[in-house]
């Protein structure tokens, strides 16, 4: 599949660090969705249950904001309390010890946690693809994997991504004895290619690409997920305690917030707005609502996945879960972890409450067609 050039749009404001660039969120207008969502019987009283991002507040997790700021939450009986994450391996260690009763994460994380003994299950998936691949400049002469030999490469050795470099190679068939793998610092990697210290990065797109942009660096992507190296990206994920204590509640806050993404879809602009005032440094950090609607966008095409739109928005397909755990096992995680079982890991129990019609899919497809186009 040939990679995808992306210009940005914007003008005159000077680059902002990827550090300022990951407190942002994005919306893009999309279509309504069609819902149903039951509401548990949940014992008296707000529960007040504690819920960690992947990462700080952004475009790829706004949903969560928008579900308490619209009290889908609390019309269930909960007292939300949403805190910044450190990655999706730290996020998923931290629900596993109980520090955190749920989490939105990766499913690399979950995997690899559940791998190293973490009584994890994933109980909806949100986002259906983490968007590993390659950034490289716009006038760059990589165009498809091949050309990739001889070259030098930047990465972050702690990124999600970097654990499935060996994978992508060996899917493309890529000659990497000549290459020369850079390791660079997360918030400079993108000056690095932009300016030519390096020829390409492994990256993860929701994050790089909006760097790139603000840089004013028009870029191509190469998608790992065109080699058969994908990973689905949010889900909500709890201990199988947590899950066999109380069902209604996990069913609760897995609805709350697959409504909450519905609400960014019907109404993208009332969610930015709603994500500013329940984040406030979004609003004062220059460029923040233009590099957050970039990544929101990206994360809305990742929801557009057979798995959605044939079935309901949260739904896991168990198939590509079992090859997303011989991917993890056999390149993201330690000799000595054990296998987990993906039908246990994984449930569809929860998915169902969210459905869009073919016609509102029709409209998500034509309003993120700019950012399907870079990440094809």
């Amino acid at each position: 599949m040939p990679n995808k050039i992306f210009r940005s749009n914007t003008t005159g404001s000077k680059p902002l660090s990827r550090r300022t660039l990951l407190k942002a969120a994005a919306t893009l207008p999309v279509a309504a969705a069609a819902t149903r969502f039951s509401t548990p019987a949940i014992a008296q009283g707000a529960k007040t249950v504690k819920f960690t991002l992947p990462w700080l507040a952004n475009g790829s997790n706004l949903y969560a904001y928008v579900a308490k700021n619209q009290g889908y939450f609390k019309k269930r009986g909960i007292d939300i309390a949403i805190s910044r994450g450190f990655g999706s391996v730290a996020a998923a260690q931290a629900v596993g010890a109980g520090e955190f009763d749920y989490g939105l994460i990766f499913a690399g994380g979950t995997i690899l946690g559940a791998a190293r003994g973490l009584p994890l299950v994933a109980m909806g998936t949100l986002g259906y693809d983490s968007t590993m691949g390659m950034v490289v400049r716009e006038d760059s002469p990589i165009k498809t994997p091949k050309d990739l030999e001889g070259k030098k490469i930047g990465t972050v050795p702690t990124s999600a991504e970097a654990p499935y470099w060996p994978a992508y190679v060996r899917k493309t068939g890529i000659d990497a004895s000549g290459i020369t793998m850079v390791q660079m610092d997360n918030r400079v990697i993108e000056q690095g290619v932009a300016n030519k210290q390096v020829d390409a990065i492994t990256a993860i797109a929701t994050s790089s690409v909006p760097v790139m942009l603000a840089m004013k660096q028009p870029c191509r992507f190469l998608p790992w997920n065109a080699a058969g190296v994908s990973l689905y990206s949010g889900q909500m994920v709890t201990t199988r305690a947590n899950l066999e204590k109380d069902k209604e509640l996990s069913r609760a806050m897995t609805e709350a917030l697959t409504e909450g993404l519905a609400f960014t879809l019907k109404d993208p602009e009332a969610a930015i707005d709603i994500f500013v005032k329940e984040v406030p440094e979004i609003a004062v950090t220059k460029g923040g609502r233009e590099n957050a609607k970039i990544s929101q966008a990206m994360m809305h095409y990742t929801v557009m996945s057979k798995e959605a739109m044939t079935h309901s928005i949260g739904y896991t397909d168990m198939a590509k879960a079992a090859e997303m755990v011989d991917l993890v096992m056999e390149f993201g995680a330690p000799k000595d972890a054990k296998k987990p079982d993906a039908s246990t890991l994984f449930t569809n129990e929860f998915a169902g409450a969210v459905k869009l019609t073919p016609a509102e899919w029709d409209m998500v497809k034509k309003n993120i067609a700019e950012y399907a186009a870079i990440l094809g």
